[in-house]
């Protein structure tokens, strides 16, 4: 029996399930760079370049093993539009009686999958991602019945499902969660270890010649590039990031400094997404430097939540609520994005900081992402399909999967609340606390209302005013509704023209906030 197997650009694992009774005498392995796949948004030049050489390296890696690979580059003299055209290529050069692919990561190429088997009169064997730790199945399980959904009940459960900082049905630690003492203000003294770097060999190079020349005018320079493209090139970033910045990632997650790009950030999620390194291999990394006393137990359990916890919930999420998630906008939000999410030129300095670091490294932090550059477009009414399809296009890690939730669900609130229990709004205040950004702006964060006040300032008191009818009555922003009901109305007025003339300014052109 012969069978064709398909591997998607992000399944680059041994492991994954499409792989699992391949006959290396009888099958073959198709692999392929789209057309498609590469131009659907704008993807940042620095995420093309790894996901393309991550793909080459593992097809080469497949070939050393002994398997018939078929791979089909991007710069091929005949280069495939889409999935099925590759497929129905390959169909149509020999005889088999099967197709087998694992379920891919996002709706629409589910979508696509879906129509092979009539496409080419052949059986399509769609198999479950078991690189995920919560199956489809398991969230659904989960969720019944439920009023709300919320990370921290599922995290629990997961928690004693794979037994991970457990003490029997305990938690280590008497506590599920450390993130109250995981937000320290930024110590600009302190030394941070730099980023996994590793030199691009010949493939890669060739990769970024091809990035450049097809594809010019998207984000940033497909050179410097320093990801890692092999498991064991994940693997070792992994270990550098045990060894040189978990101690401190508890700590130091949500700060921010200026010109300090990566933090003590682990910058794996590009590996987990492609499958160069898998979830468990990461959590039990991390578990193993808490009982070597390699690191403290809020640095760790704060790691292992986001992968244990989050990941699973936004990929659950995202399945159960597809398709329609990403038509949802709650609060009518029909700004266009600013042109300074692409060229980072604006006065206020946390979003050129944030803006500017995306451009350079195809990566910005989880709270750069979340409380400057998403808080500013849920202030502000952005659009939030625009703001999801430069979320997806900007950044290395980023899929539809876990980008949508993030960004419609967390960031812009703009599914009501099926993901956060509150819209993640925030004034100047907050980026002061977490940054030192606010010292090199041209606005004042002190300052609340007129033209040298933080935008931050005055918006966000905009939007709570413009959005009373749908926010006042969550219990969580109920207080701020009372503060704002005891300014006089000289104050509310200042807010509104403030923000108002923001902007018109933020609409002209030749004027940039």
């Amino acid at each position: 029996m012969a069978v064709l197997r398909v591997i998607l650009g992000d399944q680059l694992s041994l492991q994954i399930s499409s792989l699992r009774d391949a006959d290396k005498r009888s099958d073959t392995i198709l692999i392929c760079e789209v057309e498609q796949e590469a131009s659907y948004v704008k993807h940042h030049k620095k995420k093309l370049v790894f996901i393309f050489s991550a793909m080459r390296h593992f097809a080469q890696e497949l070939q050393g093993a002994g398997y018939r690979v078929i791979y089909l580059q991007l710069d091929d003299a005949k280069p495939v539009q889409h999935f099925s055209d590759a497929v129905t290529r390959v169909a149509q050069q020999a005889t088999f009686d099967e197709i087998v692919v694992t379920e891919p990561s996002e709706h629409r190429v589910l979508d696509e999958i879906g129509h092979w088997s009539d496409l080419l009169n052949l059986p399509v064997d769609i198999r479950p991602d078991t690189r995920f730790l919560a199956s489809h199945s398991d969230f659904q399980t989960w969720s019944a019945g439920r009023k709300s959904l919320r990370m921290e009940y599922f995290y629990r459960e997961m928690r004693k499902r794979y037994n991970i900082l457990m003490e029997g049905d305990q938690p280590i630690g008497d506590q599920w969660n450390f993130d109250s003492d995981n937000r320290k203000a930024p110590n600009s003294t302190i030394s941070i270890p730099d980023t996994f770097r590793r030199e691009p060999d010949g493939i890669t190079q060739e990769v970024c010649a091809m990035v450049e020349r097809l594809f010019p005018t998207h984000m940033g320079a497909a050179t410097p590039f320093h990801f890692a493209v092999t498991n064991e090139g994940a693997r070792l970033a992994l270990q550098q990031f045990i060894e040189e910045r978990l101690t401190f990632f508890g700590d130091y997650q949500d700060a921010m400094l200026q010109d300090e790009a990566w933090m003590f950030h682990a910058h794996i999620g590009l590996y987990l997404n492609t499958g160069l390194l898998l979830p468990l291999e990461c959590i039990a990394a991390a578990e193993q430097a808490y009982h070597r006393k390699q690191a403290p137990l809020n640095a760790v359990e704060g790691f292992i939540r986001q992968i244990l916890g989050w990941r699973e919930f936004v990929r659950g999420l995202y399945w159960q609520n597809m398709p329609g998630y990403e038509g949802l906008n709650f609060f009518d939000a029909q700004r266009d994005l600013p042109d300074f999410y692409w060229t980072a030129d604006t006065r206020m300095n946390c979003l050129r900081q944030s803006v500017q670091e995306t451009i350079d490294n195809a990566y910005a932090h989880h709270i750069q992402r979340l409380m400057v550059l998403g808080n500013f477009a849920l202030l502000a009414g952005i659009l939030p399909a625009q703001v999801n399809d430069w979320f997806l296009s900007v950044y290395a890690d980023a899929y539809e999967w876990v980008e949508l939730p993030n960004v419609s669900g967390m960031a812009l609130f703009a599914d009501g609340g099926q993901l956060a229990s509150k819209p993640y709004a925030s004034g100047g205040g907050y980026i002061n606390k977490m940054s030192n950004y606010c010292k090199g702006c041209s606005y004042s964060v002190t300052v609340k209302n007129g033209p040298t006040a933080c935008p931050f300032n005055y918006l966000y008191w905009d939007f709570l005013d413009r959005n009373r009818n749908k926010l006042r009555g969550n219990p969580r922003v109920g207080m701020m509704y009372r503060v704002y009901d005891r300014m006089d109305a000289d104050k509310q007025q200042a807010i509104r023209s403030d923000a108002e003339q923001f902007f018109k300014d933020l609409a002209t052109k030749d004027q940039t906030p």
